[in-house]
């Protein structure tokens, strides 16, 4: 561990000052990925910003029926919320799909959402690898790339996001609200992450020194359920190979209203839009959403090792939609 400086802001916008004029700082909330990258030599600030004491650790209702999710709130705390579990399970479910009880004891709602790769190579300072050293090449397109994306990825990086939480949010249309050197703003979850193009070290659409100061979840749509899926190696404590997050209301027999978001399978939270616009108005049946999300999946460009992630994938979301459906149509 290399030395560094330490400080404690007491409000967030003396946080926000102090990162904006120490290129290299970082905001640190739970630790629980930031700690382990400084460990293996991939971060190496100079500066901590301790963001702890901040009052960022609130969930509360919204004046029109949504939640307002404080970006500090601990994961474990969130799960256990009783509006998430009763107006917005799958994001529950996903939460407690994440890491071990000590994890989400820890983990933050904020610092979920910015975690990084878990990529070999980006986590090995002695390979190459362009979102930790850009320009330096991906040696996963040709390496072990098991695990790692078959959507949105581009032949400078094929690496996968690790969030859970972050999917479930953008089925959910969540919104991100943030403070930075040029004052507040929003901007839609969907939006937050980028796909790696030729500039893969550029992960997310933050300014330099811009703090996530809290999650606004619109109110839950009338009639609809959730829950959010995922397969992984193990029962647990393991990052998904391929997840999903589902949102969807059924009227009448057909597919009133849906949300339908991947995890595991590219660099960002992946919102199926394609299998989305299929499903408007159409039955509420396994062969609307079979070929629905075949459609969604005929972009995915798979390596040597990990094309067993696209009928995975589909298999995976057939299954949720379909037992979302019964369980609507059951209401």
């Amino acid at each position: 561990m290399k030395e560094f400086a330490y400080l404690r802001p007491s409000d967030p916008e003396e946080a926000v000052a102090l990162l904006t004029g120490s290129p290299g700082a970082r905001f640190l909330a739970g630790g629980t990925n930031l700690v382990d990258l400084m460990k293996l030599g991939v971060e190496e600030p100079h500066l901590l910003v301790d963001l702890g004491r901040l009052p960022l650790g609130d969930v509360a209702p919204t004046a029109d029926g949504g939640l307002r999710i404080g970006a500090l709130v601990p994961n474990a705390d969130l799960a256990a919320d009783p509006l998430v579990r009763t107006a917005y399970p799958v994001l529950g479910q996903a939460l407690l799909a994440g890491a071990s009880g000590q994890l989400r004891n820890r983990a933050t709602t904020a610092g979920n959402l910015l975690q990084r790769t878990r990529c070999l190579y980006f986590q090995d300072v002695t390979k190459p690898c362009n979102k930790r050293r850009p320009g330096s090449g991906c040696p996963a397109r040709e390496g072990v790339h098991r695990d790692l994306a078959v959507l949105g990825a581009s032949e400078h990086c094929v690496a996968t996001h690790p969030s859970d939480l972050a999917v479930a949010l953008v089925a959910l249309d969540a919104d991100v609200e943030t403070l930075g050197a040029e004052g507040a703003r929003t901007l839609p979850v969907t939006d937050l992450h980028r796909l790696p193009g030729d500039r893969p070290h550029e992960e997310h659409r933050l300014l330099p020194g811009e703090l996530i100061t809290a999650v606004v979840l619109p109110p839950p749509v009338p009639d609809a359920v959730s829950a959010y899926r995922k397969v992984r190696d193990r029962a647990s404590f393991a990052f998904a190979l391929a997840s999903a997050a589902g949102v969807l209301a059924v009227r009448g027999g057909r597919v009133a209203q849906v949300a339908l978001a991947f995890g595991g399978l590219a660099p960002k939270p992946w919102r199926a839009r394609v299998a989305e616009q299929r499903l408007a108005g159409a039955a509420a049946d396994e062969a609307s959403f079979a070929a629905a999300v075949e459609a969604e999946l005929a972009a995915a460009g798979p390596l040597r090792d990990n094309a067993y992630k696209i009928p995975l994938a589909r298999n995976l979301a057939v299954r949720l939609l379909c037992d979302l459906a019964a369980k609507g149509g059951a209401r």
